[in-house]
């Protein structure tokens, strides 16, 4: 089965993280490529591993992404 979730990735230093906001799961890369890989890892093991309690407790399901304008004294 595949599902289909978000990936958030943002460069730190010479690092990249990734976030899927669904599962509330992190990972890390030195590229994006391997970030993301590094992410889809994490979050299949922990499909593999969590009770279907705790999958339930933690998949968010909507998550919204938009542009946030504020203003900068």
């Amino acid at each position: 089965m595949t599902k289909y979730l978000t990936a958030i990735l943002t460069k730190e230093d010479d690092m990249f993280a990734a976030f899927c906001p669904e599962l509330d799961i992190a990972s890390q890369g030195k590229s994006v490529e391997e970030a993301k890989s590094n992410l889809a890892e994490a979050v299949e093991l922990f499909f593999e591993t969590a009770s279907k309690n705790e999958i339930e407790e933690r998949l968010k399901t909507d998550i919204f992404i938009s542009p946030l304008e504020v203003a900068i004294a």
